[in-house]
């Protein structure tokens, strides 16, 4: 019998022998070892358990409200750990609910009270899941509700287990295609791309030295998702799409990329459009946009209002083919360098003559785009040598021809970008700093020549953190003010505008409040009276891994003198934190916003790297603003009234 039968027997008994009242059902409850004994069905579940020797402080009671009753088991501290719940009235239980720190992390379900667990669902700070085991066999059949974020975890841990069953249920499928509507080319086109999961499967693992069984998700990373409008022609209604996605994964402590690409929205279900790729090697490429999006290249729409292709010319039609075979090919993160740069030369050579043929200025102007980023991306990946000739030579045309074009800032910003960081893996120790210098000129030069282009917010950015880094303050703070001033509203701007508040913080009492990563909200006023350190960190910080332990210890020493200790996370995804803080033994309060560096707390304190660290007085004031460990030692003391 398994774990939740057990479960359901126990509970239908005990709630049969309540039914005569309400002092009957008072005096039936289970023992709390009894209680504490089961276990979610899934496997990945990070929930709450007393140690045995505290199960004298816990109690069972209990809960009945309209036609739901069932038993609340109450930890030491009276928080919630567990809740078996009879839902319908027929006095057996159909819905067993786990608990950390006093949150559900997680539910088990039996929907249609046959007592086989058939739902599965992860809540609150366990994420964004909700899966149907519609034949009741233990395994997953299908997803009802699923995050981006989490379903990229949820393929690499299919990758990584060899398990082709589990990663087919995170691909599009024809009844997906049908519901969003999408037309009959591009869903050819999709399926194609993800047909045959075994065999992709079988390869991909067959050529990769990275994926082995050891292999764990680490992180989400993507730009914002897009969305292509239903009157584009590719659908009849709105799809949600992300464009080039990437999992960071761990394999035996090293870290590694593996390639989702483009994503799309399907209800509450975030899918794949492609079998994930392994990028390993010095041969790492990145191919800019998968196939939902591509330029709109038809400028005609039929009686319907749906875009036609009649008027796209026949050259543009046999490049379109050229380009989508050539990607549907597309050498593997193993392929030799020669392979990947007569690739990248010849996809560069396509885009070059589709923008040529281009019906309009706009569609030109589209494929044009294209080609500049994935020239930049390739010659940053080291995957086509010849691009950055490609983009200086691309730049000498635009600046020939059209020198008031958008293009030109465009491709001179990515050509910047491209050699910066081509000169600087080249560089030893000794030149690197002739690099830099050379790349904080251009910037300089950029922002000079292109006042209003679109990344100049960026290039201003990128010069005030450098001053920031290099200890010179009054130059960062002059293009922190630009950006505030001629560029408020952009990315940049707010991170500025955040980085003067922070600047400015010495001396002032820090208002900082957020949501708390175990719910509810964490409010840095509620610690007055406590001299407060607040730390902004990360998972994938290696520094802030390396300061923990002398940390902790400051709080061990500390604490009982009034010191407290209030985290900010900055991961992207709420999935590597539980763990950390498992394993690294971290007890204190956390602040939790979706963003990463780009979250409300991040923006508002313009968070440039990690570990930053604000220490405050016990009247909430701020003592130092970029507090070292040592800073922290040679303050508490004083701070604390402890010193000896």
């Amino acid at each position: 019998m398994t774990n939740q039968a057990k479960l359901v027997v126990t509970v239908c008994v005990l709630l049969t022998l309540s039914a005569a009242g309400p002092d009957a059902r008072a005096a039936k409850p289970p023992s709390v070892k009894l209680a504490l004994s089961f276990k979610p069905s899934r496997t990945d579940v990070d929930y709450e358990t007393p140690g045995a020797d505290e199960f004298s402080k816990c109690r069972v009671k209990v809960e009945r409200n309209g036609k739901r009753s069932g038993w609340v088991v109450i930890g030491p501290a009276g928080q919630v750990l567990r809740r078996f719940i009879d839902t319908n009235a027929d006095n057996v239980v159909d819905q067993w609910k786990y608990y950390n720190h006093g949150l559900e992390v997680y539910r088990d379900i039996d929907s249609n009270a046959n007592n086989k667990i058939d739902q599965f669902r992860w809540l609150n700070t366990a994420g964004t899941r909700w899966a149907i085991d519609a034949d009741e066999d233990g395994h997953i059949d299908r997803w009802k509700t699923l995050s981006a974020e989490e379903a990229t975890a949820e393929a690499v841990r299919a990758m990584a287990a060899g398990d082709a069953t589990a990663l087919k249920r995170l691909l599009i499928t024809p009844a997906d295609l049908k519901t969003l509507g999408i037309n009959a080319e591009l869903s050819k086109k999709l399926l194609d791309a993800v047909a045959d999961p075994e065999k992709k499967l079988r390869d991909v693992l067959s050529r990769s030295k990275a994926l082995t069984t050891k292999t764990r998700w680490v992180r989400f990373d993507s730009s914002r998702p897009g969305t292509i409008p239903a009157d584009d022609g590719k659908a009849t209604s709105d799809l949600r799409v992300y464009q080039n996605v990437m999992a960071i994964v761990e394999t035996a402590g090293q870290s590694g990329l593996i390639h989702v690409g483009e994503m799309i929205r399907v209800g509450d279900v975030w899918k794949l459009t492609q079998i994930p790729q392994p990028m390993e090697g010095a041969a790492v490429q990145v191919t800019t946009g998968g196939i939902l999006m591509q330029p709109t290249v038809v400028s005609a729409t039929d009686a319907a209002g749906v875009a036609s292709a009649a008027n796209v010319s026949s050259t543009t039609r046999k490049l379109l083919d050229e380009l989508q075979k050539l990607d549907r090919n597309s050498p593997e993160a193993t392929t030799n360098a020669a392979d990947l740069a007569r690739y990248n030369a010849r996809r560069a050579d396509l885009l070059g003559r589709l923008a040529s043929d281009a019906a309009s200025e706009k569609e030109r102007t589209q494929w044009m785009r294209q080609l500049i980023e994935g020239l930049a991306a390739a010659v940053q990946t080291g995957s086509y040598p010849d691009g950055l000739k490609k983009l200086q030579s691309i730049e000498k045309t635009i600046r020939a021809k059209s020198p008031r074009s958008e293009l030109l800032p465009y491709v001179v910003y990515r050509r910047l970008v491209a050699r910066y960081n081509v000169d600087l893996q080249a560089a030893d120790n000794q030149k690197r700093q002739d690099v830099q210098k050379w790349w904080l000129a251009q910037l300089e030069q950029f922002a000079s020549d292109y006042p209003t282009a679109e990344d100049t917010p960026e290039a201003i950015l990128q010069l005030a953190i450098a001053h920031e880094f290099t200890g010179k303050i009054k130059a960062a703070r002059k293009r922190y003010d630009t950006l505030v001033r001629n560029h408020a509203k952009s990315n940049a701007g707010l991170r500025a505008a955040g980085a003067i508040r922070r600047l400015e913080l010495k001396g002032k009492q820090l208002e900082l409040a957020g949501a708390g990563l175990s719910g509810g909200t964490v409010n840095v006023a509620d610690y007055r009276g406590k001299a407060v350190l607040v730390l902004f960190w990360s998972t994938w910080c290696k520094p802030c891994t390396e300061d923990l332990p002398q940390i902790k210890d400051l709080y061990r020493k500390y604490h009982s003198a009034g010191f407290e200790i209030i985290g900010v996370n900055l991961d992207t995804t709420r999935d590597p934190i539980g763990p950390y803080m498992k394993q690294h033994e971290v007890t204190w309060p956390q602040i939790y916003e979706t963003g990463g560096l780009e979250s409300k707390p991040a923006q508002s304190f313009g968070i440039i790297s990690l570990p930053t660290m604000f220490l405050l007085d016990k009247t909430g004031k701020v003592v130092h603003r970029n507090a070292s460990v040592e800073d922290l030692k040679n303050l508490l003391p004083d701070l604390l009234g402890s010193r000896k």
